[in-house]
């Protein structure tokens, strides 16, 4: 590991190594390919890029993306949001008509708190008109 230097690093990546493909019952060469590891690895980026390529263009231009959770159209994205406004609307409703019967409930048995009003009304009797 000691002399593993940038240009020794490129060196090995441009070695060139034979891949002969053989019938296994003749032994007659049916295909011969002279490669590097940098080729090697360029290739198979290659072929990474375009099937990734291929799976969003594929996705993203085509009726399958509809079948992916949480995508839809814009118009039911647009019926949920009102749908989640009239939900928040009548749940606030429900909320209110419930404190009303409530108090409506305590007065009629007659277990509200109630404070009596003790200040006294200091009248002034030059401020009362006469009709």
């Amino acid at each position: 590991m000691a002399n593993e230097t940038p240009n020794n690093t490129l060196k090995r990546l441009r070695n060139r190594y034979r891949l002969v493909v053989m019938n296994d019952d003749t032994y007659e060469e049916v295909a011969t390919f002279r490669l590097s590891r940098l080729s090697v690895y360029i290739g198979m980026s290659t072929v990474f890029v375009l099937l990734v390529s291929f799976t969003v263009a594929l996705l993203a231009f085509t009726p399958l993306k509809y079948y992916i959770p949480g995508y839809g159209t814009r118009q039911s994205r647009a019926d949920l949001q009102v749908l989640k406004i009239r939900t928040d609307s009548l749940e606030q409703a429900i909320k209110y008509k419930d404190q009303y019967l409530e108090s409506v409930k305590k007065v009629l048995t007659g277990t509200t708190p109630t404070q009596r009003d003790t200040v006294s009304i200091q009248v002034d009797p030059k401020n009362i008109s006469k009709e």
